[in-house]
């Protein structure tokens, strides 16, 4: 063996005897809870919040330097943003020997996530404008979430989400010339995210996992699946955080999930059973719900076949509507019809007399339900049932920017697609009015007769054509 090289391994075996000798000491001698005030002083710099160490201080040197914080908190204007029983930050060696923090990667175990949006719109990691400054760069090569959870709540409209059990493993993080607000806009990373569930006020979806590739204020989200009542969605959603108002893209479809998990928010009773597709494709803008509404632009459809629904036979209530008085016909088109667009404006008024009906069985071929939505307002194209005999057929526009129906009218329908009995509703969707014959009369309550008939008018003769939609007649 050349001497030069032997030279050189004693001078490399040397120099690790002296980084063990040296992680030795420092691992005895150095109390690193003494130093806290200052690591609390950089980490709050870093992230641009006060962060608060509770618990004690560790240092590990395997794999690689490690410092190990306990009941780790960070807060912005009073209020809890992250808590974390456990961060592992590994620095880099040498500039630690110098007193210098240099982060190379983020561990955290079991942390929470809050993010609160206060009656006035603002965000709970927002800083007030006066202390709005540059923050110094940020570079990870790792940066991991084990067993997370995230918390949002808006007081303002009192909707709240929840995600748990999740775990994101984030590459290559950086934020260079960092401003607040408008951080996103810095930010660059690609992340895998994977949660066990996700709830909000009505709804729970389960198994998400997504892939996130960020970078100059653009994130798309691709595949994004979940399992969502019951059925298997996946999709895309893109958002862009480069321009004032952020603006969201999302492509989405749900297969063959069950009617009954979607409507049994409506009444824990009886309900609509079978297998439904679902497609989604829209696009928003904005940073309040306000905003989103009014800029909500896109499609929704849904197409069902071979439903039951146990509790009511409206092929008979059908044949003898003139008796039926207590029979409400907008009830078939929030139940079946409307879809999600439906059960979001069916909170101020009960439409669920439908679901408490006198034994019977219904059978529902053909569900379509087609909408168009611009800045806020959905507009129907092709939305019907057809029973075994009959057909029912829904038109006209759910405003979302002010919450009120806009002309909507549900009809039982012929085969030429001619009214036989309708009733219009319109007006706010928490109090909502009903169109009779002769007068207006607003609803309390899911017992109002609705029957306009005309088809007396036209005894075997031509009608104007309310329904020519996909829905064939029986």
């Amino acid at each position: 063996m050349p001497k030069s090289f032997k030279t050189s391994a004693c001078i490399l075996a040397a120099f690790i005897g002296l980084l063990v000798v040296i992680a030795i000491a420092l691992w005895l001698f150095w109390d690193l809870n003494a130093h806290k005030p200052r690591l609390e002083a950089a980490a709050s710099r870093i992230a641009g919040m006060d962060v608060r160490i509770d618990g004690r201080i560790g240092i590990a040197f395997f794999p690689g330097v490690a410092l190990t914080l306990e009941d780790v908190h960070v807060r912005n204007r009073g209020t809890e943003v992250v808590a974390t029983g456990q961060a592992r930050i590994g620095v880099d060696f040498l500039a630690l020997l110098k007193q210098d923090i240099r982060l190379r990667h983020i561990t955290l175990a079991q942390p929470v996530i809050y993010i609160e949006r206060d009656r006035d719109g603002r965000y709970n990691y927002e800083r007030p404008e006066k202390i709005r400054q540059s923050l110094p760069d940020l570079r990870l090569a790792k940066f991991v979430i084990a067993d997370g959870a995230l918390r949002y709540r808006d007081k303002r409209s009192g909707k709240h989400i929840e995600a748990t059990g999740c775990q994101l493993d984030a590459r290559d993080v950086q934020l260079t010339g960092r401003q607040t607000p408008g951080i996103l806009k810095q930010l660059s990373v690609a992340a895998d995210l994977a949660c066990k569930t996700v709830r909000t006020n009505d709804y729970a979806a389960a198994d998400l996992n997504t892939k996130i590739a960020g970078q100059n204020g653009i994130f798309d989200l691709e595949p994004l699946t979940m399992r969502l009542f019951e059925g298997q969605g996946t999709g895309h959603l893109r958002a862009d955080f480069r321009h004032a108002l952020p603006r969201y893209d999302l492509s989405y479809t749900l297969t063959q999930f069950r009617l009954e998990a979607l409507l049994k928010t409506l009444s824990p009773q009886s309900v609509p059973k079978g297998a439904v597709d679902l497609a989604v494709k829209m696009t928003m803008r904005g940073r309040s719900m306000k905003q989103l509404k009014q800029t909500l632009t896109g499609e929704v459809t849904m197409r069902g076949a071979d439903l039951v629904f146990n509790g009511r036979d409206l092929d008979e209530t059908f044949d003898h509507f003139e008796s039926s008085q207590r029979f409400n016909l907008v009830d078939v088109g929030a139940v079946f019809l409307a879809g999600p667009l439906g059960l979001a404006v069916t909170k101020g008024y009960d439409f669920a007399s439908i679901l408490r009906g006198p034994e019977g069985r219904s059978e529902i071929r053909t569900l379509v339900s087609d909408w168009k939505v611009e800045r806020g307002i959905a507009r129907s194209q092709d939305v019907a049932i057809a029973t075994r005999r009959h057909r029912v057929a829904l038109q006209g526009r759910l405003d979302f920017v002010n919450a009120r129906f806009d002309g909507v009218t549900v009809a039982l329908i012929d085969a030429k697609g001619c009214i036989r009995a309708q009733q219009a509703i319109h007006g706010p969707f928490r109090k909502p009015v009903v169109e009779k014959p002769s007068t207006l009369r607003t609803l309390t309550g899911p017992v109002v007769k609705l029957f306009k008939q005309v088809g007396a008018l036209f005894p075997g003769g031509a009608c104007e054509v309310f329904y020519a939609g996909s829905v064939a007649a029986p």
